[in-house]
């Protein structure tokens, strides 16, 4: 019987189609390599269904036959490293992009960025949300507001946000050609719900500052460097709406 190292690297060599490990037996010895044929199907089957949860929109733009099968060549060779599979997938957009068949489709992978970002958002830490009276006679060149563990900003390569929206459940056919980058602002609001706005960089730019530690009048300042004009109201709104501008006498 080999060592307990060298047994899991084995078993877990055989899971992806090595050898029968060492030590694996059943009560009919020829019923060995039948049995852990099962058991390895039913991790790769595990694995996809975990994958297609994680990220259904790339399933319905590839199809389930040919997502099952993708899934399975990654799941080969990025093997989770936690039986928790909240963080699994964190490295299936680079996948995606690497990914000779998908050549074409350049913008799966930041779709699949926003979905990454959008169980990361779901799985956040709580924290208390600012009330409508939190802010009432603070100084914005003074005040310095925090934002929920969910919220994130990405940069993207494609019209990402538009696509994704185009593929959710109700979403009404839309065939206006998409071009060109987009950002995503990814939150969970107080509902539980994990929307994803398309923003601009000026917006962008001010949320990087405000997580930055700058004043309110501050990041709205910056964010006029990258848009003239800029208007901060819509986006504080958004935030405030969203539950995701915490109160100020919440603990750092």
């Amino acid at each position: 019987m080999p060592g307990h190292p060298e047994f899991t690297a084995a078993f877990a060599a055989g899971l992806i189609g090595a050898p029968l490990p060492p030590g694996v037996t059943a009560l009919a010895p020829d019923e060995a390599a039948q049995r852990f044929a099962v058991y390895r199907n039913n991790v790769a089957v595990s694995l996809t269904e975990a994958l297609s949860s994680r990220f259904p929109v790339i399933q319905r733009l590839v199809g389930e036959a040919f997502f099952s099968a993708m899934a399975r060549v990654y799941a080969e060779t990025h093997r989770p490293k936690s039986p928790v599979l909240l963080e699994w997938g964190d490295s299936f957009p680079a996948f995606l992009a690497g990914f000779p068949p998908l050549s074409d489709y350049p913008y799966m992978a930041d779709v699949a960025r926003i979905e990454y970002a959008r169980g990361l958002a779901f799985h956040a830490a709580d924290a208390r949300p600012a009330s409508a009276d939190s802010f009432v006679g603070a100084d914005p060149s003074q005040l310095k507001l925090r934002l929920h563990p969910s919220v994130q900003v990405l940069r993207l390569d494609h019209p990402a946000v538009s696509i994704w929206a185009r593929n959710q459940p109700g979403a009404a056919p839309d065939r206006t050609t998409l071009a060109g980058p987009e950002i995503a602002l990814v939150l969970r609001d107080g509902a539980f719900n994990v929307p994803v706005h398309a923003i601009s960089d000026a917006d962008a730019v001010m949320i990087d500052h405000i997580r930055l530690g700058a004043s309110l009048t501050a990041a709205a300042e910056l964010a006029q460097w990258a848009e003239a004009g800029h208007d901060p109201q819509p986006l504080i709104l958004c935030l405030m709406q969203s539950g995701a501008i915490l109160d100020p006498k919440e603990d750092a």
